[in-house]
């Protein structure tokens, strides 16, 4: 697929959606394994690289400084719910409280905030590098009838990490993808 760094785009061009657009449009589709028109957000393993090499990664060429990008959630331990999210030269805080992203009064998403610091806690210096985190709703996935038709392709394969769960399968597609906006 051709990417729209390849792409001739014409003065002005510029990918600015609002944060419901990220997750309703962008980010569910990609949990879903649905199609994206365009191959404007590439997936990126953002904590095995620094924030100032992402924008090279970049599929949309900009002169605002903002990045997007699709990443697997890293775990820090393999059965935890803590993220990992040190790189080489430091490691993206959470800064501030989570905020719901809502549409006509449904929770959607959740976006977190994290600020870059260099070096290793409890000493890294803060950074100027600012990333947020946009994370689907589980129940936006059990919603969803696709969702429905990848459990039962499972549990026809009788996937037991999943233990055949329909509420299980939901939080593990909703997890595993994230999408991150780096300013």
């Amino acid at each position: 697929m051709e990417t729209l760094r390849d792409m001739a785009l014409p003065p002005g061009f510029g990918f600015h959606p609002k944060d419901t657009e990220l997750v309703a449009h962008y980010l569910k589709k990609k949990i879903l394994g649905q199609k994206i028109e365009y191959d404007i957000i590439p997936e990126v393993d953002i904590y095995k690289h620094e924030p100032w090499d992402l924008p090279a990664k970049c599929n949309v060429p900009t002169q605002d400084n903002k990045w997007h990008f699709f990443a697997a959630r890293d775990r820090k331990y393999p059965n935890g719910a803590r993220s990992n999210r040190a790189t080489v030269a430091g490691y993206w805080k959470s800064t501030g409280k989570d905020r719901a992203i809502k549409v006509d009064k449904r929770t959607i998403g959740t976006k977190k905030t994290l600020v870059f610091h260099e070096g290793r806690p409890p000493t890294g210096k803060r950074t100027e590098w600012i990333m947020h985190e946009y994370y689907i709703d589980e129940n936006e996935c059990q919603a969803c009838p696709d969702m429905k038709v990848l459990y039962q392709q499972l549990r026809f394969q009788n996937i037991s990490i999943l233990r055949n769960s329909m509420r299980e399968l939901d939080a593990f597609r909703c997890i595993f993808y994230m999408l991150c906006y780096i300013t």
